[in-house]
């Protein structure tokens, strides 16, 4: 598989000439473009660039408002329900956790819940929006049915990925951000591309039985929760993931569960849905609220501290903290470029094409 490398402003000024192109003010095609790239510097490749054409599809499709008037519909001081006008979940989403950051400088804590929205990309970008402000950020989302609960060969659920960050001293930002399934749909479809199989407990077909053939989902089999059977936990991953699901739809008043409308084109929503577009829920917590600031990043330091240093099983592998892989991938790639492939690579000048811009 050959890969090419781009500098991320390359990949920047394309992107954002694509949203724009698509409709989207210079703020908003700024704002979506940085959210993709973040992605990418942090080699988070399922849910960077390589997702812009599917933006577009269902852009095409009408899916996709380029032009949304975002709103608070509900609020108390310190929640709110945000309605996202079927906008691009990677403007909406932050807008929210600008709104959860202000309710949390105000009375402590902040919640929003967001209906009518798409594809917010990494949760990690809105989490660390409120890490800014010394706050612990949490982000969650449903997404498209793709995960079947234990025991079920039914699709139900998204991949619903959950995520929590932390302010630190000296360190990065603690950050976990993963999906509630075996792994995200994202990774997959890189799979597909390169035309390789994905490893057992991913996925299962569409009787129910174990596969890793990566496209087992276009031949109406489903992912796996996390744990991936019962005998591994799969019931632990069908529950955060059916939480997630209900904080972000149930609670918000977009669509939940088998009716979420999937991210592909060629897929429309179910009829009859229970709700508005996809839904998210963001929330912003003071630290001080807590304690002092300062107390508190000496003691996350000394957390991080205590278990980097945990006795390893191999002298050649460290305990790895959540948040550091992204960390050193986003270094390395700012200085070396952001790798592609070139079955994305020909997606998107695909996409050049159509909208008249320069190739990549």
């Amino acid at each position: 598989m050959e890969y090419h490398k781009f500098e991320e402003s390359t990949l920047r000024g394309f992107t954002e000439s694509v949203f724009k192109k698509m409709g989207c003010s210079e703020e908003h095609a700024v704002l979506a473009a940085d959210v993709l790239l973040k992605a990418d510097l942090r080699g988070i490749d399922s849910h960077g660039v390589a997702r812009l054409t599917g933006y577009v599809r269902l852009w095409e499709k009408g899916r996709i408002n380029a032009k949304p008037n975002i709103k608070i519909v509900h609020e108390t001081p310190s929640t709110a329900t945000i309605d996202g006008d079927a906008g691009l979940g990677l403007v909406v989403a932050p807008f929210a956790m600008k709104v959860a950051i202000e309710k949390s400088k105000n009375v402590g804590s902040g919640w929003v819940a967001i209906k009518n929205s798409n594809h917010f990309g990494i949760a990690g970008y809105h989490a660390l929006m409120a890490v800014e402000q010394d706050m612990i950020g949490f982000a969650v989302t449903n997404a498209s049915p793709l995960v079947t609960p234990t025991f079920s060969k039914e699709r139900m659920l998204g991949t619903n990925p959950i995520c929590y960050a932390f302010p630190t001293g000296k360190y990065p930002p603690f950050i976990t951000d993963m999906a509630t399934s075996t792994a995200a749909n994202g990774k997959l479809e890189i799979a597909q591309r390169k035309g390789t199989e994905v490893p057992t407990g991913w996925i299962q077909d569409k009787d129910g039985n174990s596969t890793t053939n990566s496209h087992g989902l276009k031949e109406g089999g489903a992912l796996l929760p996390l744990g991936s059977d019962r005998e591994h936990g799969s019931h632990k991953g069908f529950g955060l993931s059916a939480t997630v699901d209900i904080l972000s739809a149930v609670l918000s008043g977009a669509s939940y569960g088998p009716w979420a409308p999937p991210f592909v084109a060629f897929m429309d929503p179910l009829p009859n849905q229970p709700g508005e577009g996809l839904g998210h829920f963001l929330g912003a917590m003071r630290v001080d609220g807590f304690r002092p600031v300062e107390e508190f990043k000496l003691h996350m330091d000394n957390w991080i501290e205590r278990f980097k240093n945990a006795t390893p099983i191999s002298p050649e592998q460290k305990v790895i903290i959540p948040g550091e892989p992204e960390l050193e991938a986003e270094i390395e790639r700012k200085v070396t470029g952001i790798p592609l492939i070139d079955a994305v690579v020909r997606d998107l000048n695909e996409v050049a094409d159509k909208f008249g811009i320069d190739r990549l």
